[in-house]
């Protein structure tokens, strides 16, 4: 059973819980944090992003730097993601016609607004996942494979993707799906998921794996965008490798090789951060001297516009430290 992991406090009220799964373990791989069905598959939604991006240069894209990173990203739709996905159609001959991920609306606050105002509804370019998209169809003509069915699971782009994500989490896609953009969406357990990005977080120099890790890290504002925590949180961890996926799912990786898989079990985006911030303390990642991370450790609750109380991460998530009481800590397994 999914597990309380952050609690909802109006004032000093409880008024919600959120449950859900999270694994966190140490360079040596070794559990540091279990709480929840750590032992069944989720699917990682757009977590398996920089594990497909790693797929497609092993398949022979030839992207770097913000390109890549935008490979990985789930944007906000800002002038800068769109610029970016039609850099990599450019670079292939291609246009924006190509993409065959869903259409949808940019999801940055900003970006929508400005993009409603001047008259734009839902296109394939604005959708967060078109970055990942113009990266399947270059890798699709690096290779001289048919573009129209790229999303196809038997389609060779998509066999050589799964076998990756197979590779990286070091055990079999449990199950296929398909994802909110339209490609097949790969089921791995948590272990697999945090033993996939600390692959990426602890590649030696000059593998594609750190080709990856760097390009996320420095230049993480392609992955998400402004404002957002999981840009925010590689900003504030250098050499970490973090992306966000729907139905609450987060992981993240640092260069050490401890990393963190979870996911907030009602699908929501509120008690992400707070329960990631949680397990990197658990994995002894300074928090409250980092300005980033200890605004993250908590979400504001709002009352009449203004914070009224907060989500703060649930007793299973705090050390003896945290609550006080070692002798009635709760173990981790």
């Amino acid at each position: 059973m999914h597990a309380v992991l952050a609690e909802v406090w109006r004032g000093d009220f409880l008024e919600s819980v959120h449950h859900g799964t999270v694994l966190a373990t140490g360079p040596d791989g070794r559990t540091v944090l279990s709480v929840g069905e750590t032992d069944r598959p989720l699917y990682p939604r757009s977590s398996n992003k920089p594990l497909q991006a790693l797929g497609m240069l092993r398949a022979g894209l030839d992207l770097d730097g913000e390109l890549l990173a935008l490979a990985c990203a789930s944007h906000s739709g800002e002038p800068f993601h769109l610029d970016g996905v039609r850099e990599i159609l450019r670079g292939v001959d291609l246009d924006a016609s190509a993409l065959r991920c869903t259409a949808g609306l940019p999801i940055g606050e900003a970006a929508l607004r400005d993009h409603l105002a001047a008259g734009g509804g839902p296109t394939p370019l604005t959708m967060n996942c078109s970055g990942k998209h113009a990266a399947m169809l270059a890798t699709c003509v690096a290779n001289g494979w048919d573009t129209a069915g790229y999303l196809d699971p038997g389609h060779p782009l998509q066999r050589a993707l799964r076998g990756t994500v197979e590779d990286l989490a070091g055990e079999k896609v449990a199950a296929t799906g398909v994802d909110g953009c339209g490609a097949p969406l790969f089921a791995i357990g948590y272990r697999g998921l945090a033993r996939a990005f600390a692959a990426l977080a602890t590649g030696a120099a000059g593998t594609l794996e750190r080709r990856v890790a760097q390009a996320m890290n420095r230049h993480a504002e392609y992955v998400g965008g402004t404002g957002r925590d999981v840009t925010r949180l590689m900003r504030a961890l250098p050499g970490s490798v973090a992306k966000d996926g729907a139905e609450g799912v987060y992981a993240l990786a640092l260069p050490d090789g401890s990393s963190v898989a979870l996911k907030i079990a009602d699908g929501s985006s509120r008690a992400r951060p707070v329960v990631m911030v949680a397990a990197l303390r658990r994995l002894g990642v300074p928090v409250d001297g980092n300005d980033t991370l200890a605004e993250l450790a908590t979400a504001p609750v709002l009352g009449h516009g203004r914070p009224v109380g907060a989500v703060r991460p649930a007793h299973p998530l705090l050390d003896a430290a945290e609550t006080g009481d070692a002798a009635d800590a709760e173990p981790t397994t």
